[in-house]
């Protein structure tokens, strides 16, 4: 896969922001982050910004599942030093999201990944509430 376009590797770009520490557990034989471990702490970052951005709540008795999920390793992750996530919604479809995620050490992006996600009830994919809908804007990837 191709280095993602420079704008979106611009944090300030993106509106949610939080940082995710390190475990030692995380690291491979070369005493890196491990990718399988980035793969975590995104799913770690998507929870945490769908709280913060209303979608969880907006689920009512429905689930969100992963439809596609794209890693890019841009560099080496390294312990202790926390990871800064960043989060930003790139689109909106009638039933999915599409969220794009920096993850940054030191100002240095270390991961970039693009997520897409099904809002999904007991007989499939339904729509997107109207809350979620209206408060995703906000959420947006900045221009």
């Amino acid at each position: 896969m191709a280095r993602p376009e420079p704008a979106l590797l611009d944090p300030a770009r993106y509106p949610f922001r939080c940082a995710i520490d390190l475990r030692f557990g995380d690291l491979d034989l070369n005493m890196h982050v491990n990718n399988v471990a980035f793969a975590g702490l995104l799913e770690e970052g998507r929870v945490r910004f769908h709280r913060a951005s209303g979608y969880r709540e907006s689920l009512g008795p429905n689930s969100s599942v992963v439809a596609s999920l794209a890693i890019e390793y841009l560099g080496e992750g390294r312990y202790p030093i926390p990871i800064a996530m960043h989060v930003a919604v790139l689109a909106l479809g009638r039933t999915s999201h599409t969220l794009a995620q920096l993850l940054m050490q030191e100002d240095q992006p270390i991961v970039f990944a693009r997520t897409v996600l099904v809002t999904s009830g007991p007989d499939g994919p339904v729509a997107l509430g109207p809350d979620f809908r209206e408060s995703a804007q906000r959420w947006m990837l900045a221009a």
